[in-house]
């Protein structure tokens, strides 16, 4: 079982970018999966039903969200109706949508959990409790279990690691819109990496305009955050091979893709 992960996509240039070169990924890679983190593909806050739509569409089983989860209210409209998407588990449990998803491949099943952190976050209920209670309902079904964890913290990215190492297959950050480079197995048998990345805008900060964002540093005022539309772009991705009887990861490989690296078929 191969697995493509793809990181936050920001705006219509990380949307352009999921068309253009999903379909040359799948042809490299493979995979058997796709999931996509779209909280940020709707000018940088939240996602519609359209831009959803148009992710399953261009090969996605999954589309995960995060912090941003809200932020279009379009969202109150689809979500509960959306079986596909994933919004983070340890929100409150009187909020619509669901943390826990099931994909089929052939006879098999795939469990993709979304949870998020509470360091640096927006208030939630505890992640590793709501983990450890959904990896005991997955493993009922499944030995292949993929968790997106939305946080700020590399040091609470690696602990919710180290935490599910040999309990699920993979454990990927996201929100910071920064590729690390400690993509690894842990000893367990658990995909890990502190965040997978952006993918949207490549001239800007975290995928924002750099000169509202340099201006919010350099007066400390107030200043609204707006995505470019146009400029260069990039790519954030990883793939991840595991052992579909023991769900352990066997392989990950970092993908990016940007001027500075460019795609090879």
């Amino acid at each position: 079982m191969r697995i493509l992960f793809v990181g936050d996509v920001v705006g219509s240039m990380g949307r352009d970018m999921v068309n253009e070169y999903l379909p040359k990924l799948k042809e490299k890679y493979r995979p058997q999966m796709t999931i996509i983190n779209g909280e940020n593909a709707a000018g940088g806050r939240g996602i519609t039903e359209k831009i959803y739509r148009g992710f399953l569409e261009a090969g996605a089983q999954a589309v995960t969200l995060g912090n941003h989860t809200w932020d279009n209210k379009e969202i109150f409209d689809f979500i509960d109706g959306a079986k596909y998407l994933v919004r983070p588990a340890n929100f409150p449990e009187n909020n619509p949508g669901k943390g826990l998803i099931y994909l089929k491949y052939n006879t098999e099943e795939i469990a993709v959990i979304s949870l998020q952190g509470r360091t640096f976050m927006q208030p939630s209920d505890c992640p590793f409790e709501k983990a450890e209670q959904l990896v005991n309902e997955a493993q009922k079904r499944t030995s292949v279990i993929f968790v997106d964890f939305h946080g700020e913290a590399t040091s609470e990215k690696q602990a919710m690691g180290w935490f599910l190492d040999g309990k699920v297959s993979a454990v990927i950050g996201t929100h910071t819109h920064v590729q690390t480079a400690d993509n690894r197995i842990l000893p367990n048998g658990t995909a890990f990496m502190s965040d997978v990345g952006m993918t949207g805008p490549y001239d800007a900060i975290l995928g924002m305009e750099k000169e509202s964002v340099l201006k919010r540093f350099i007066t400390n005022m107030p200043v609204r955050f707006e995505v470019p539309n146009e400029g260069r772009t990039l790519l954030s991705a990883v793939v991840i091979d595991i052992d579909m009887k023991t769900g352990k990861a066997k392989k990950t490989e970092r993908i990016l893709i940007n001027d500075d690296s460019p795609f090879y078929s």
